[in-house]
């Protein structure tokens, strides 16, 4: 295995926080490769930048909600093919209501891929770094797993058990020189939060007290400290990025 190379697998890489995450560990010199589920030509255009700049990479289909898919994936596309370093779970989604309005399959939705998806994700990626002995697990959590949100119930609901989730499976994989950690990023300038109304915006601002909205490269420094072999030591832990907002 020792001469395969080492990667950084990143769901959900090709645009926003996880974009970021590829480019940042790519940088540090992983080999790196990402999954989409749309838009394609924003997952070619990460791989274009990372390989432009002398890296490797390579974006492959994957919706992290369909287990019988990511089992498929792993033995396909990663297990005995490359040296599984880091797995970044980031892909996610929201459907945004309020509790008494939300429908089933809104919440469903929410739940298998923010949920489902990365504990499919984390477990195919589990089985392979407990048998080499080494790995980094890094799970995109939220600001709103740990103090909630009015109209997103099911988001929240998802994150907060992706931080248990973390805090579990770093217990049982320590032995096996396996880190599992959570990164919980506050408001982060995305898609997602350029499109809401400048009077939300700015009621969001006024409960940052580093005033300002994070970015995508705040979230992936933190990712690449817990990928580091200096993170070695850090596991079950829950890195909040928030501009010093509650929690």
């Amino acid at each position: 295995m020792s001469d395969l190379p080492s990667t950084a697998l990143v769901t959900g890489g090709s645009r926003g926080i996880g974009k970021a995450c590829a480019l940042r560990l790519a940088r540090l010199g992983f080999a790196v490769c990402l999954t989409y589920v749309s838009k394609p030509e924003a997952a070619a255009a990460v791989v274009d930048e990372i390989t432009s700049a002398g890296g490797s990479a390579r974006a492959i289909r994957l919706d992290a909600a369909e287990r019988e898919a990511v089992a498929a994936f792993f033995k396909d596309e990663i297990k005995d093919k490359v040296r599984l370093s880091v797995l970044v779970n980031n892909a996610g989604i929201t459907k945004d209501g309020l509790l008494i309005r939300m429908k089933d399959e809104d919440w469903d939705k929410v739940i298998a891929v923010n949920l489902t998806g990365a504990f499919a994700m984390l477990r195919e990626a589990a089985r392979i770094m407990a048998r080499q002995r080494f790995g980094r697990i890094v799970n995109i959590a939220s600001i709103t797993g740990q103090m909630g949100n009015a109209g997103q119930a099911n988001y929240a609901a998802a994150k907060a058990g992706l931080i248990g989730l973390t805090k579990t499976a770093a217990r049982e994989l320590a032995g096996r020189n396996v880190t599992v950690n959570a990164v919980a990023p506050g408001f982060i300038e995305t898609d997602m939060t350029a499109a809401l109304p400048e009077e939300i915006r700015k009621g969001m601002l006024a409960g940052i007290p580093a005033g300002r909205f994070g970015s995508a490269e705040d979230i992936a420094a933190a990712v690449a400290f817990l990928a580091s072999e200096e993170a070695g030591y850090v596991t079950g832990q829950v890195l909040a990025v928030n501009g010093g907002m509650y929690m």
